[in-house]
């Protein structure tokens, strides 16, 4: 009896440990920056010194760090310009530009020191890499401190960040400073720059930047010095203490962020406005013919915006948020973005939603935007389409996705598909990225509502968000919290739809008499499976609807509110290409049949998803 019971301890404790170990946390590393920089407006160009600790919260010893420094993809013949004139689609912003920069004109960013705990270390600039062999590794769960020295020129404007763009901003101040590579569970994520996505540590920043006073900036972070500034950052009734000798210092902290960016520019006009809910949200603009009516009119969206998302997709988890004139479009930044502003106002208003929703789904949420870019820009466009259809317009559209669907069939259709699993920098060209990402991803989340009903999949986005805030979540972490959800099985959806280029086509081949029923025979040509959702109009008008599962979603979808009454469930193996539904219904009392009326399966090929009865007057639409 006791060698039993110690057999079974044993036992018990192996496999609790086995458990344990099955079971490890997710583990990110940690970062602190202090920074402290001094720009010429002059000559572009700014020395920094960087104090950085770092944390490795990895199981792992790390015997290497890498930076990013980004500013040295503007110099001819960079990866970025090979790629640039090189890719058969370039970006119109880009092409060739960067090969015609002049000396004054390029980008640089370069590291003058660098010591690690106060000894100094070896590193070597490899294009927009700082490559840095440790002499004494970084131990799992330890702390150590980097110290740099840095110096760097403004690039004239190219792409998201740099100097004088199109529209006379002086600087848009974005990857400019060394920043530390992240490395996760799958090792270093070292990614020459060459124009495309971003992948950060969180942490916080505590940055200072000394500039001529005639100067106004904005960006990341909360200023810590208003009473030394002015500009409308002070409190009402606060007096400003007047700035001596030529320059002003600017003091921001950040905490919890990825990244930081600032912009600056003398003529901004700066407009300060605070919401019911704390947060105060910062426009800086060149005030002019071409911005002053519309900026004006911004100041009413942007508020609604920023509560739309918080209700829809989650808190905004800062106190602040600033929309800054700048950059080469629209581009996110942690608590700010750059946009450019001689818009008409629904494209301003378009843009500035595009670009504050990117701060639940790259700010917060952070996935890997270079591995799953359809993460941030899919689910940042669908966020866009849902709140500028409910805030903007009058008449809000009755479905607001319908470009991405559209974006996506073309994409489909044109023979350029690449799986949603391409790494951002390896897509064979840009329309292959920006359709897959944007529009296909986009319409990951509509077509979800489709399978698993849209509350649940609302519901879902907020459990998401909730759960995977500030923890750089992966595909498969999105489609558990969706089947938590709503309990059915979607592995089959992401295997499909974002690891293949496979597409659905779905057609009604033949409607029959067979009695006193119906007999209705379905077929899948394409070669992805989807439940269905098929709809039978009566001639009196009505309508009813038999819902056929995939078996292997091992469940239903629950009814939805403003569809048909379902009138049957029957279940379709995906192995079968074609099935048979059997109505209890005299054919002559059906007007027409049709798949998916509210077009919310992404199905290539409508023509063949509806049938009207002979005899019926109903036209096809």
């Amino acid at each position: 009896m006791r060698l039993f019971l110690l057999t079974a301890l044993v036992g018990s404790c192996c496999l609790s440990l086995l458990e344990a170990n099955a079971q490890t946390s997710r583990w990110q590393q940690a970062v602190k920056y202090e920074m402290d920089v001094e720009m010429d407006v002059e000559k572009n160009q700014y020395e920094g010194q960087q104090n950085l600790e770092y944390t490795n919260n990895s199981p792992d010893t790390l015997h290497k760090v890498f930076y990013h420094l980004y500013y040295n993809a503007f110099q001819p013949n960079s990866m970025m310009d090979i790629r640039s004139r090189t890719i058969e689609d370039p970006d119109g912003r880009v092409k060739d530009r960067i090969s015609k920069l002049s000396p004054d004109e390029i980008g640089y960013l370069k590291v003058n020191s660098l010591k690690m705990d106060g000894k100094k270390l070896d590193f070597e600039h490899v294009g927009t890499i700082l490559e840095v062999k440790l002499d004494e590794p970084i131990l799992p769960n330890t702390t150590v401190n980097f110290e740099m020295d840095f110096k760097g020129q403004v690039p004239l404007q190219i792409r998201r960040s740099g100097r004088d763009n199109k529209e006379g901003v002086r600087y848009s101040m974005s990857q400019w400073y060394p920043k530390m590579a992240n490395y996760d569970d799958q090792g270093w994520h070292a990614n020459p720059y060459i124009g495309r996505e971003f992948y950060g540590i969180w942490g916080d920043f505590d940055v200072k930047i000394t500039i001529d006073k005639s100067y106004i900036l904005g960006g990341t972070g909360y200023l810590q010095n208003p009473d030394e500034i002015g500009y409308g950052y002070e409190d009402k009734g606060q007096k400003v203490k007047q700035p001596r000798g030529k320059n002003l210092t600017w003091h921001f902290k950040a905490p919890q962020v990825h990244d930081f960016m600032w912009a600056a520019d003398p003529k901004f006009t700066h407009d300060k406005i605070l919401t019911d809910n704390g947060i105060t949200i910062h426009h800086l603009y060149i005030k002019n013919g071409k911005t002053a009516e519309n900026w004006e009119k911004l100041k009413e969206y942007t508020p609604k915006s920023m509560e739309y998302l918080s209700e829809h997709f989650g808190q905004y988890p800062y106190q602040q948020f600033s929309v800054i004139q700048g950059g080469d479009g629209g581009m996110e930044y942690p608590m700010s973005t750059l946009i450019t502003g001689e818009r008409t106002l629904p494209s301003l208003v378009g843009v500035m939603i595009h670009e504050m929703a990117h701060s639940w789904f790259q700010g917060v949420l952070g996935s890997n935007e270079a591995l799953y870019p359809w993460m941030d820009e899919g689910f940042t466009t669908f966020a866009t389409n849902e709140t500028m259809a409910n805030i903007f317009s009058e008449t809000p559209s009755e479905f607001p996705q319908r470009g991405s669907y559209a974006g996506y069939e073309r994409l489909a259709k044109s023979g350029k598909e690449e799986p949603m699993t391409t790494h951002a920098d390896h897509y064979h060209s840009n329309y292959a990225y920006g359709s897959a990402a944007y529009s296909k991803g986009a319409v990951f989340l509509v077509q979800l509502g489709y399978i698993i009903g849209e509350e649940n999949r609302d519901k879902g986005m907020l459990n998401y968000f909730n759960q995977w805030k500030f923890k750089h979540p992966k595909t498969n972490d999105v489609v558990r919290v969706m089947e938590k959800q709503s309990g059915l099985e979607l592995d089959w959806y992401k295997e499909y739809w974002v690891n293949s280029t496979k597409t659905i086509d779905y057609a009604i081949t033949s409607v029959e008499e067979a009695g006193k029923n119906t007999q209705i025979t379905l077929q899948r040509n394409g070669l992805m499976p989807m439940p269905v959702d098929l709809v039978i109009t009566y001639q009196n008008g009505s309508q009813e609807m038999v819902y056929l599962p995939l078996v292997i979603q091992r469940g239903s979808k629950p009814e939805e509110a403003g569809m048909p009454k379902r009138i049957k469930t029957q279940r379709w193996p995906w192995t079968n290409i074609t099935t048979e539904v059997v109505l209890e219904k005299d054919i002559s009392d059906i007007k027409s049949i049709e798949i998916d009326p509210s077009q919310r399966m992404a199905d290539i090929n409508r023509e063949n998803n509806k049938f009207i009865i002979e005899n019926s007057t109903e036209e096809i639409q």
